[in-house]
């Protein structure tokens, strides 16, 4: 075993997990007046910025923008639909694939759930700079690169 593995304070992997976990807790609790998890915002807020312009996105399109799983893309979806927050019907073009679109409810609840987000995501990256701080954007870049994903997602 590395040296470094048994040092809690140099392992990245353990460093990432925590601040995935802190995170994620400061995430549930602020969103948790609107009825929404962090995972069911991760999905709303990305479906709000694909239906802005009337388009029904997939659920495969949602799952592909997001990194998500196909099957937890579905999971999400069906607890957003109970809560009144989505709809989703069969796509008249693919029979096998479900097309997603947000209530009004859905769009209300999106557009506060993204202003509130933004800003706890202020708060929790300050000692970065902020939101458009350039060690955030460091970050980001560092995390993305980690991900293997490009720029944009």
């Amino acid at each position: 075993m590395a040296d470094t593995e048994s040092e809690v304070g140099n392992n990245v992997g353990y460093l990432v997990w925590r601040l995935s976990m802190r995170w994620r807790a400061s995430v549930d609790r602020a969103l948790e007046p609107h009825g929404l998890t962090q995972a069911q915002y991760s999905l709303l807020a990305p479906l709000y910025g694909m239906t802005r312009d009337g388009s029904r996105p997939s659920q495969r399109q949602l799952a592909d923008l997001t990194g998500l799983d196909a099957v937890y893309v579905s999971k999400l979806a069906r607890a957003l639909e109970r809560l009144g927050l989505v709809t989703r019907a069969t796509s008249s073009t693919d029979p096998r694939a479900v097309e997603l679109s947000l209530t009004e409810s859905g769009v209300t609840t999106a557009r506060q759930t993204i202003d509130l987000v933004y800003g706890l995501r202020e708060e929790l990256t300050a000692p970065l700079g902020g939101n458009d701080g350039a060690r955030t954007t460091e970050l980001a870049a560092m995390l993305r690169e980690l991900l293997g994903t490009s720029e944009g997602q």
